[in-house]
């Protein structure tokens, strides 16, 4: 597979998308967990989409409950807490597998493009994926990695 674009994904509200939807734009994709101690950087991660979203930043958050069970089990729970508590307004995705074998194929694919300091796979919540315009996965960042810190790198892609 030669980009992302070939996927779907399935949003919070249940229906399926093409990411081809988002050709064009830059891409922030990142595992979330409402109940993790890296949260908080629902804040940041707004910031930059309400800085950024004008000039093509597509900020697009992947819900998962793989590490320690830290993300509800209602969708529409994890919804509002991440809009009451960090006033998201990006995108947010139906709750998935970010690693093992029923990992969905679009973080199948951001693994295999870019792999951590220990290997592929995922090893914790609000791990990170830089992808450019034309969907090619071109940085990862760990999850203590502020998304402050990732706008310069947005910058040179906008």
């Amino acid at each position: 597979m030669s980009n992302i674009y070939e996927l779907q994904v399935k949003q919070a509200t249940g229906n399926m998308i093409q990411m081809k939807e988002y050709e064009g734009k830059v891409l922030l994709i990142v595992n979330t967990a409402s109940k993790c101690g890296f949260t908080p950087q629902f804040k940041e991660l707004q910031e930059l989409y309400d800085r950024y979203k004008d000039r093509g930043l597509e900020i697009l958050g992947f819900p998962s409950s793989q590490f320690n069970d830290q993300e509800f089990d209602n969708m529409q729970e994890t919804m509002e807490f991440c809009q009451l508590n960090f006033g998201v307004n990006f995108p947010m995705f139906a709750k998935v597998d970010v690693k093992g074998k029923f990992a969905t194929p679009l973080f199948q694919h951001l693994t295999e493009e870019k792999k951590g300091i220990l290997g592929s796979e995922i090893k914790w919540n609000f791990t990170k994926f830089l992808v450019d315009r034309n969907g090619k996965v071109v940085k990862r960042y760990a999850p203590q990695t502020n998304p402050s810190k990732i706008a310069g790198d947005i910058e040179e892609l906008l």
